[in-house]
């Protein structure tokens, strides 16, 4: 338990570090955090992560999709989450992807 606890830990100071405005994919945490086969369980992180002041909703799937909008309270909170930030979305797709993509890897 303790280590995913330490794993779910990692993932939310990545995700914090997640600028205004962008967002980036359990995969490149996962990438990241050096376990690139674990984008599945960065997305479980991110489910528990309610109430932990982690910007969950800037975590999308690998093709901009809002795969984890079920977990947030209300129908779109997610996506107003997201488009309150300025970023695009349509039909639970995030517009413009690439341009708003942030890479861990590249940026930390």
């Amino acid at each position: 338990m303790s280590n995913s606890s330490n794993f779910f830990d990692q993932c939310y100071e990545v995700a914090r570090q997640i600028p205004f405005g962008r967002v980036t994919s359990y995969g490149a945490i996962a990438s990241y955090l050096a376990v690139p086969r674990s984008a599945r369980a960065v997305g479980y992180a991110m489910t528990a992560s309610h109430g932990k002041d982690v910007p969950a909703h800037r975590v999308v799937n690998r093709k901009g999709l809002l795969t984890g909008k079920h977990h947030f309270q209300g129908i779109n909170l997610m996506q107003q989450l997201l488009e309150n930030e300025g970023i695009q979305v349509k039909d639970n797709q995030i517009q413009n992807f690439e341009s708003v993509f942030w890479d861990p890897a590249k940026e930390l």
